[in-house]
């Protein structure tokens, strides 16, 4: 997790705002924050919701909380200005900035490698040639974590966007066996991978997604919101269409979209947690992943001069890119943090 996320839900917790509405799509504000943040209950952690047999688990989370020296966070100071102050002010500890830690080695055939290698399900040699093909920021990557069980007539709907969009795109299928099935078939029914032969790849399985991030013709990602891809994006300087799913994704696309500025929103007000996907059905429509595309991807459509939105948006994610790279560098935010850990490690531990 980022420390705005961090933050926002030690707040919640603290100050309990969400108790204040009616509904649970009634947005409210988060006190606290060096920013403005709104979010609808629904749209909060699982921590904040009423879920069975969860009490337990709750409190003992929070009993390790409170016990803990301090908080190391995969994240930097320029991404996340003022926030790991406000934090280690608010928990009374010490927050330590450590990342991005996927920019450790970014060697091409580490990228390849990187997450679970075993299963990719595409080989470097097809992935780059696809990619080389394409303009330069011309490709949609569309990935949404390998915990998502959206179902069937979902996912046809983002893959119908996709073809109508009329960008190139790389497609990363995962979801269970009995969906997985489903997909498969339709896709062989409606000739779906032939339609779209030439700009158009699906995985189905693990993906290179670090290389993928990282080239020079990927110009955007439909991502979950997970902290671990998002932080990732911002790396490689990658906007972001923003489909949040659960747990703290709502919290992120905030950062990212009204925060930072560097990302447009599909529209998902509600999330979709495991064992609810069959009663929510379809959340997003296909016209709504074409107009999150064309908004992110499309220069022509928004008259992009050096005041528009596309281009300012674009700016940004360069600019934040740079200073991940300088934070990691020696004598760089992050670096200074990591010894200051260990120093305080060294100073904890001869207390003891």
């Amino acid at each position: 997790m980022c420390c705005f996320s961090l933050l926002s839900s030690h707040n919640v917790h603290l100050h309990s705002p969400h108790l204040s509405v009616t509904s649970d799509l009634e947005p409210f504000s988060i006190p606290g924050m060096p920013h403005m943040v709104e979010i609808a209950r629904a749209q909060l952690p699982g921590a904040f919701q009423k879920l069975a047999n969860m009490d337990d688990v709750r409190e003992k989370m929070r009993e390790a909380e409170s016990e803990a020296f301090g908080v190391i966070v995969n994240s930097f100071q320029e991404l996340e200005p003022g926030y790991a102050e406000a934090y280690a002010e608010a928990i009374k500890k010490k927050v330590w900035f450590v990342g991005p830690v996927s920019l450790c080695n970014d060697r091409m055939v580490d990228l390849f490698d990187r997450g679970n290698n075993c299963n990719i399900a595409i080989s470097e040699t097809e992935c780059l040639k696809f990619l080389d093909s394409m303009r330069p920021r011309s490709v949609i990557y569309v990935c949404l974590g390998s915990l998502c069980r959206l179902i069937p007539n979902q996912l046809i709907e983002l893959g119908l966007g996709l073809e109508e969009s009329g960008k190139p795109f790389i497609w990363v299928v995962k979801t269970e066996e009995k969906h997985m099935n489903e997909i498969n078939e339709w896709m062989k029914r409606e000739m779906f991978e032939e339609r779209v032969s030439g700009r158009g790849i699906v995985i189905k399985g693990w993906s290179p997604q670090a290389m993928i991030l990282s080239h020079g013709s990927t110009g955007g990602f439909l991502t979950h919101c997970g902290w671990n891809s998002t932080i990732e994006e911002i790396c490689f300087g990658v906007p972001m269409i923003t489909w949040p799913l659960f747990a703290e994704q709502f919290l992120n696309e905030k950062l990212v979209v009204e925060v930072l500025k560097v990302g447009v929103r599909v529209g998902v007000e509600i999330p979709v947690r495991w064992g609810d996907e069959e009663r929510l059905g379809v959340l997003v429509k296909k016209h709504n992943v074409v107009k999150a595309i064309k908004l992110l991807m499309d220069e022509d459509c928004q008259h992009a001069t050096e005041d528009s939105e596309f281009l300012r948006r674009r700016t940004r994610i360069q600019e934040i890119a740079v200073m991940a790279r300088k934070a990691v560098e020696l004598k760089g935010s992050s670096s200074s943090n990591v010894s200051s850990l260990i120093q305080d490690v060294l100073d904890q531990l001869s207390l003891e």
